[in-house]
């Protein structure tokens, strides 16, 4: 079984990146992410606050969530009338 190293947000390549402790790595390249998933700036404001916060449950959240869900849940978009 793999054990996550490390896990931090490169701003060169705007990725999340995962070191396992038997030499793979994962990115995830999160404009690709905020494009497919969040609707609105407020859902896209909420990814980038875990991606720099929290890059661990960011990971975890694309990697084992269901981050449509999530963005749902904790983001209230009233637009203006």
């Amino acid at each position: 079984m793999r054990t996550l190293l490390a896990c931090a947000y490169n701003m060169d390549n705007c990725c999340v990146e995962l070191t396992f402790t038997d030499g793979s790595m994962i990115a995830i390249d999160t404009i690709a992410v905020e494009n497919e998933v969040a609707d609105n700036m407020y859902q896209r404001s909420e990814l980038d606050y875990l991606i720099y916060n929290d890059p661990i449950a960011y990971a975890d959240l694309v990697l084992n969530g269901d981050p449509e869900a999530y963005l749902k849940a904790v983001t209230e978009y009233k637009p203006l009338d």
